[in-house]
């Protein structure tokens, strides 16, 4: 009973600590997250003979370099999508206006042209506006100076934190490890196990899919010669964080630009088979090689974690989300399991474990008679 109270005040501790300390928190979780996410690859330096000092510093410099390339190949070009896509605006609502909004009208009876127009008439309103709210805007970032320098130090501090936690990352696991009371040390670490699973099935390997998936359906799309083929590949491969959300959003979207760019059904199915292609990919090779037979997180139990940390505590809980559902689920599936090994499951019956235990000594006896 004492045992339960301090757990229920240290998780209470916790959850206050999160509320009230959201800001503040933020850059040591993000580099915590971090820090985990890379520790195999120092891990792995460290097998080469590097110091764990050296180890960490070749991390950051394999990850500074991949991020510095990404930048310089992937901004200049989504910039320049994003050029084409203002400028191509202007013709899609008049082809939704000249010959959609007729065809719907036609089917349906719903008047999409003049809602058409009313979406017009807001945009150009506010395009006019916008230089009085971006006046507005660098005005408000002026007179809450000190808000913008405390967010741009707190992003700094996240490589600041993400590199000392990684270098103590096995001292701190160790000094974890030894705070645990140790009628509990083999069911905390089978549990730390499996968390550790999970997160890692998840995290490392979803976000592997997730790049892969963005690199097939952008180069993909961009050789059929469909516009905005990079936006679109770089959309449904975050998306595809939510196994089939990414496919089904971003096929949509190429559907109907292919629809409107080339008017073809030829085009229609180069789309498809740029999906398609992703799709084995991700079923045949992907999810084998990069995720294996691990438990991983359900997509809706993904979705709900992320909405309900950053409704309860904002950029801090969409962090902490992820790590939460993880713990949260090995619990859970330790209480089923350890209910149904229970009498309670099954009155008429012993626990399963006790069973398992005389069958074997029931083997024994019929071996030793024999």
């Amino acid at each position: 009973m004492r045992n339960s109270r301090w757990g229920i005040a240290l998780l209470v501790a916790l959850v206050g600590t999160v509320y009230f300390l959201d800001a503040v928190l933020m850059p040591f979780i993000a580099g915590l997250i971090l820090a985990y996410l890379a520790d195999p690859l120092t891990n792995y330096f460290q097998r080469l003979g590097m110091k764990r000092t050296c180890a960490v510093s070749s991390v950051f410099l394999v990850l500074m370099i991949v991020l510095a390339l990404s930048l310089l190949i992937l901004i200049p070009l989504v910039v320049q999508q994003i050029k084409q896509l203002g400028e191509a605006l202007p013709g899609v609502l008049n082809w939704i206006e000249g010959v959609l909004a007729p065809q719907v009208q036609e089917w349906t009876g719903y008047d999409l042209a003049s809602e058409l127009s009313n979406v017009r008439e807001t945009l150009v309103e506010n395009w006019r506006d916008a230089g009085s709210h971006v006046a507005q805007a660098l005005g408000q970032i002026g007179r809450s100076g000190m808000a913008f320098v405390s967010w741009v130090t707190y992003v700094a501090l996240i490589p600041v934190v993400t590199f000392y936690l990684l270098l103590d990352w096995e001292r701190m696991l160790n000094n974890m490890a030894n705070l645990v009371p140790r009628q509990w040390v083999d069911d905390t670490f089978r549990l730390a196990r499996r968390c550790d699973e999970v997160l890692a099935s998840f995290l490392r390997g979803q976000l592997l899919v997730m790049l892969c998936l963005g690199i097939i359906y952008a180069v993909g799309l961009t050789l059929l010669g469909l516009n905005f083929g990079l936006l679109i590949g770089v959309l449904s491969g975050l998306v595809s964080i939510v196994p089939f959300l990414g496919f089904i959003v971003g096929l949509v979207i190429a559907l109907v630009v292919a629809l409107f760019q080339f008017d073809t059904w030829w085009a229609l199915l180069g789309v498809i088979a740029v999906f398609g292609l992703g799709q084995v990919a991700e079923s045949v090779v992907l999810q084998p090689k990069l995720l294996g037979d691990k438990i991983g997180l359900h997509p809706v139990a993904v979705i709900f974690a992320v909405l309900a940390g950053g409704h309860l505590f904002g950029l801090t809980g969409v962090l902490l989300a992820l790590p939460a559902a993880a713990v949260i689920m090995v619990l859970l599936r330790e209480v089923k399991d350890r209910y149904k090994n229970s009498a309670l499951y099954d009155a008429r019956s012993e626990p399963l474990e006790q069973q398992t235990q005389h069958d074997e000594l029931g083997r024994d006896d019929k071996r030793e008679s024999s």
